[in-house]
């Protein structure tokens, strides 16, 4: 894990590099705090899969390119096997794992999330980001607070919700949850 993050945070730092921005510049182009931009390309920051968003929607540059350092090629499908997705675990609790990394130009992010098991004492890590989002559960169950309310998801429940609202997540009973995430850019 500790590799992935660390390259992400050198694409950063090189994609911040190649604009000739400095850090203040890039957090202020991508709404973003300084402190927290110098953190992400440090990787020593959460780099969820919003702010990374963020950063790629400012930038005009694909989410693919800043998690796995691939340009999308396709144009008419992009078929993912199972299994076979570019996968990224950003911390030691989530697993993201894209089924649509090769199609260019698309409109939403399709990833298979893993969220592992906390401590039931463990605060909920929110964030927000621009678009909607879509969660299917397939396996476990999945605590999900969402602008406010708390809704348990269990195997077979969806969610379609306003990402801008603050949310997180969090697997239930000690077992790992993995849940289908589409997101939609706006």
């Amino acid at each position: 894990m500790d590799e992935e993050i660390r390259l992400i945070a050198q694409r950063l730092q090189g994609l911040r590099d190649a604009l000739e921005l400095d850090v203040e510049a890039m957090a202020a182009r991508c709404g973003i705090p300084a402190e927290e931009y110098r953190h992400m390309e440090s990787g020593t920051f959460d780099l969820s899969v919003a702010r990374l968003q963020k950063v790629a929607s400012a930038n005009g540059i694909s989410l693919d390119e800043l998690m796995f350092g691939e340009e999308p090629k396709m144009k008419s499908y992009f078929l993912t096997r199972r299994g076979t997705g570019i996968s990224v675990e950003r911390t030691k609790a989530y697993k993201y794992q894209s089924l649509a990394s090769g199609f260019k130009g698309r409109k939403a992010d399709p990833f298979i999330v893993t969220v592992e098991p906390k401590p039931a004492e463990a605060p909920l890590c929110l964030n927000a980001h621009q678009g909607q989002e879509f969660d299917l559960v397939i396996e476990g169950r999945l605590l999900l607070k969402v602008g406010g309310k708390e809704l348990v998801l269990n195997l077979g429940d969806s969610v379609y919700y306003d990402a801008s609202q603050p949310h997180g997540m969090k697997a239930l009973d000690g077992k790992a949850v993995k849940f289908l995430a589409v997101v939609i850019n706006k």
